[in-house]
């Protein structure tokens, strides 16, 4: 026959479970929310920018390198169920053939781990090449770029600090809180000149920017609540280059960088979201990663970015 219950003991064992519940939720209730609804939809505009810039001596003669690619603009439409989200995009100047560069982004955003990585393939890359005192202006379709950004992090806080909040909105930060931050870094690529220069200008140098680097550091993030409607972030995450890769070739003629230097890369991540409600939000953020590396041969700096405006709605 089964014991009855006592209504303290059924107190005892609600009290129980809510708690046994409580503690396998992954973040902190009272700064950390899911948001009401289970659908999210959105439209983005995004834009993304590279550029480049090396420096070195190679046979003695004084090379250097300015270079940007061009910008690459698209509108998005996508829609996401409980942090899982598929999107389409499209960009006015490929159709237009006036954008042939070809650009893929990945940004995953977990409570403890996140991910940016992105691969461009660019012909549209233009500047300026000196050679000592000789300038070399490399239009659209001199040079071929091929680049690989990657930056992960993992989030000590992920109790109470939230990046879902600030960039994909699949959490709603209630209250203000920052988090140490771990991670690693990888850039990539080869800058070379094309066969369409060639055939264009027989004379100009034939020239290949080959660089790989891997860091390792930490940074801190913060997520700001301003009353109950703004949310502002901010995170760095510097780090140490622990594997080098760089080097110059001009005609047939290579110079290498030193494996090991004082070398470093930085991810920065910034974002402001609004809530007009519930329901209806709108923000914008900005991812960058940027690297540094001094050698007495080979000189590399390399500044990529993705800029995002969004409007979003819950149901």
């Amino acid at each position: 026959m089964a014991q009855k219950l006592t209504q303290q003991q059924r107190i005892e064992r609600m009290d129980s479970a809510l708690s046994v519940r409580y503690y396998k939720i992954p973040y902190d209730t009272n700064y950390v929310v899911r948001p009401e609804g289970t659908v999210t939809l959105k439209v983005r505009i995004n834009q993304t920018g590279n550029d480049f810039h090396a420096k070195g001596t190679v046979n003695g003669i004084n090379s250097k390198a300015d270079l940007s690619t061009s910008y690459k603009t698209t509108v998005s439409v996508g829609a996401s169920y409980r942090g899982i989200s598929a999107s389409l995009s499209v960009n006015p100047a490929k159709w237009k053939g006036m954008y042939k560069d070809y650009e893929f982004n990945l940004n995953y955003y977990s409570s403890r781990i996140s991910v940016d990585f992105s691969y461009q393939r660019s012909e549209s890359l233009s500047g300026d090449v000196y050679r000592d005192d000789r300038l070399s202006q490399m239009e659209s379709g001199d040079l071929t770029l091929k680049i690989v950004n990657f930056a992960g992090y993992y989030a000590f806080n992920h109790r109470r600090f939230s990046f879902p909040a600030a960039f994909n909105q699949s959490y709603i930060q209630r209250r203000s809180a920052g988090s140490w931050l771990a991670g690693i870094s990888y850039q990539g690529g080869i800058i070379e000149t094309s066969d369409e220069l060639k055939a264009k200008n027989p004379n100009a140098p034939e020239v290949s920017i080959d660089v790989g680097h891997v860091g390792i550091g930490g940074g801190y993030g913060y997520n700001w609540v301003l009353g109950k409607r703004w949310l502002l972030h901010f995170s760095m995450l510097p780090t140490f280059v622990v594997y080098n890769r760089n080097y110059m070739t001009v005609n047939d003629v290579r110079k290498e960088a030193h494996h090991m230097r004082f070398n470093m890369i930085f991810n920065e991540r910034a974002a402001i979201v609004y809530h007009f409600s519930p329901r209806y939000f709108a923000g914008a953020n900005l991812v960058m990663n940027n690297s540094v590396f001094d050698d007495d041969v080979v000189v590399v700096n390399q500044n990529k970015w993705r800029a995002r405006a969004f409007f979003g709605l819950r149901l």
